[in-house]
């Protein structure tokens, strides 16, 4: 069954109802997943060791996963390595975003305008049609996140939170290109061992090997439980990839907006948790929107 995905080249996926119900439970699972995994990273002292352990952790813990659906080759190896570089500014951007705004406020808006990028960009570069009803959603969702913008945060906040979404649909674009050259499955559990690699070799060539180790024993339970849950998370995504269109994947799972508000209030105390829901539930309303429109 794991084999399926690796004769499926880079063509755009079938729409059927079957398809689309598939990509739809994943790509759902995977925002639940997600927000939890970035939620642990806000609480996580030092943002950057957290999440280069996460990756890496995430990435041994699917080992076996790729074993069984195979490793990316050819074509797929060049994707991976792109989006390992991408990944860089990814982790870089998104842990400022956390140390300079509020959670509740950072996340929504990053996978947010995320989203509308990718799936601009999935239309424009990958061929994946959006008729104008979905147009219309990501207008609304647009709608959303400026409202987000306005209920409390700094230039900072922002300027990092949107560096983020910009890079989320870049890599995104990126690897939805090297799962359709490989398989959704074993292409995650690669991109988690690279990246997580990468960042910890990054860490300790700038002096930071004693603090990455200190981390790894004290909280290796913590980070290994984000980290399947993101591997997993993103995995379900370049699965989901192959059986609908990017789009559509990409926007869907970013129903995962509304959670950030909920966990910054429940969580992290943060303030102004229902007035940041409600725009998250207008980015929300935008998303359904598109959904509708498939």
């Amino acid at each position: 069954m794991l084999r399926q995905y690796a004769a499926r080249r880079d063509d755009t996926p079938p729409t059927n109802a079957p398809a689309m119900l598939i990509a739809t439970i994943l790509a759902l699972g995977a925002a639940v997943l997600h927000a939890s995994w970035n939620l642990a990273l806000k609480q996580g002292g030092d943002r950057y060791i957290a999440a280069s352990l996460q990756f890496l952790f995430g990435g041994l813990l699917f080992l076996p996963v790729l074993l069984l659906a195979g490793p990316p080759r050819g074509e797929a190896l060049i994707w991976l390595a792109a989006s390992t570089a991408i990944h860089f500014g990814y982790v870089t951007a998104l842990t400022r975003a956390y140390h300079s705004g509020d959670f509740s406020m950072t996340y929504p808006l990053a996978r947010g305008s995320g989203a509308l990028i990718a799936a601009t960009g999935g239309a424009v570069l990958l061929g994946d049609t959006l008729p104008p009803v979905g147009v219309a959603g990501m207008l609304i969702a647009a709608v959303g996140l400026l409202a987000l913008m306005q209920l409390g945060g700094t230039r900072e906040a922002y300027a990092w939170a949107l560096a983020t979404g910009l890079l989320i649909a870049t890599y995104t674009l990126v690897d939805t290109q090297g799962s359709r050259a490989s398989n959704g499955l074993g292409y995650a559990a690669a991109q988690g061992v690279s990246v997580g690699v990468a960042l910890s070799l990054a860490g300790l060539a700038a002096g930071r090997g004693h603090a990455i180790r200190a981390a790894a024993k004290r909280s290796w339970k913590r980070y290994a439980a984000a980290g399947g849950a993101s591997v997993a998370a993103y995995g379900m995504v370049l699965v989901a990839v192959n059986h609908a269109p990017v789009g559509y994947v990409a926007v869907l799972r970013e129903t995962s907006v509304i959670l950030g508000p909920i966990g910054g209030w429940l969580f992290l105390r943060e303030g102004l948790g229902r007035h940041r829901a409600i725009a998250a539930v207008i980015v929300l309303v935008g998303i359904c929107v598109l959904i509708a429109a498939r």
